[in-house]
């Protein structure tokens, strides 16, 4: 055992301290908040514990591996991810909802459920920053045949996961796609031309794509109010909750609405309502400053990798964290419509906690293999290897 806390001692030398520091706080903050939501019955705290725990060993033993492994073997990487989401579409448990959601987006696992695409946008994160490393060390970055393979890298678990009807995921695969792209060096024609098809794609995608259900959200943004005891109750009610605790809250595990399980799925999507009850406003802050810390120390530490790939991967869950926050925020705020995107480290869901510790662990194996004298620099959107000369 004494071998074991000196290997953790010597793991936790190597690595940024802050990153660490960070996500132990998120952790500690997460649990206190599952257990105030476990008074409505459902025991929620044993479950974060116990995926946070296989998260952090996760993320240890990712720490420990050399990250460039991760690029020799994308294809065994992208093989299971690819696996695991065909197994939920054909296999997988389907979720029904009033409203009309139909999602088949999990699978049965020896005594729990797993959602592929959690560990599918850790696994996308490996495998485009080796595909884009690959188009660097080759010069094809202006190849538009290879661009557009590159598309079809991020088309794969797109259609699929918009065909388990898990559309929230398909939004994260692509907002990191073109941040990494566009961090990458990507020419800034092709980001204007897929916005040009985007846009043209607007009315096809309203017609044909989209469900009742999903257009229901977007249009009652309009006028919540209209839909106060449909499809917009869980987004008024978080905001009531939110902002019933005002500046310091009710206290843990006192608020009464959290208590009462009056916001639907509040453990989940709308775990900020809670924080934002019990703990006021700034209980609701310190939620947003510590998921802002630990973006900009991952920026930093893209920064400092010693190669391209290592900053693909940072920039890669930098842009998870990042759109999944705004994302998730925007959702309980009722300025966004309603996804179905946890917010990173504090909703509950074993699946979405140990695989963002995966994540932090690719990033600290990038910390740790940064060489003295090396330095990625981010110039607009180009990101260029140069070496620092005394």
């Amino acid at each position: 055992m004494s071998g074991f806390f000196v290997f953790l001692r010597d793991h936790f030398k190597k690595y940024d301290s802050i990153f660490w520091a960070t996500s132990l706080f998120m952790s500690a903050y997460c649990l206190v908040l599952m257990y105030s939501v476990s008074r409505s019955g459902t025991d929620f705290f044993k479950t974060q514990l116990i995926a946070i725990l296989f998260g952090y060993l996760g993320a240890i033993l990712l720490g420990e591996l050399d990250y460039h492994l991760l690029e020799k073997h994308w294809r065994v990487t992208a093989i299971l991810c690819v696996g695991f989401l065909l197994y939920a579409l054909f296999f997988g448990i389907a979720i029904e909802g009033a409203s009309g959601v139909n999602a088949r987006a999990w699978i049965r696992l020896p005594g729990v459920t797993f959602q592929p695409s959690e560990f599918a946008k850790i696994g996308f994160i490996t495998t485009l920053a080796a595909h884009l490393n690959f188009l660097k060390d080759n010069g094809l970055m202006k190849s538009f045949g290879q661009l557009m393979l590159l598309g079809g890298h991020l088309m794969v678990p797109v259609l699929i996961s918009h065909l388990q009807g898990d559309d929230g995921a398909a939004v994260i695969f692509t907002c990191i796609f073109f941040a990494v792209c566009f961090i990458a060096g990507i020419q800034m024609r092709y980001f204007v031309g897929a916005l040009f098809g985007a846009c043209a794609i607007v009315p096809i995608a309203w017609k044909f794509v989209l469900s009742e259900y999903q257009k229901k959200r977007i249009t009652a943004l309009l006028d919540l109010e209209s839909y106060a005891l449909d499809i917009g109750f869980q987004q008024i009610q978080s905001k009531i909750s939110i902002g019933s605790g005002k500046i310091f809250g009710y206290g843990l595990f006192k608020g009464p609405r959290t208590g009462s399980d009056i916001v639907p799925v509040q453990e989940s999507d709308f775990i900020f309502s809670a924080a934002g009850e019990e703990l006021g406003l700034i209980g609701a802050l310190l939620v947003m400053f510590s998921l802002f810390v630990l973006i900009l120390r991952t920026l930093k530490i893209a920064r400092s990798s010693c190669d391209s790939l290592g900053s693909y991967m940072c920039f890669g869950f930098f842009a998870l964290v990042l759109f999944q926050t705004v994302f998730n925020l925007g959702m309980c705020l009722s300025l966004l419509p309603v996804m179905g995107l946890t917010l990173p480290f504090y909703s509950s869901g074993g699946s979405s906690a140990t695989c963002l510790y995966l994540g932090l662990g690719v990033v600290q194996s990038v910390f740790a293999r940064r060489k003295d004298g090396d330095l990625v620099t981010i110039d607009k959107n180009v990101a260029t290897l140069t070496e620092n000369e005394e």
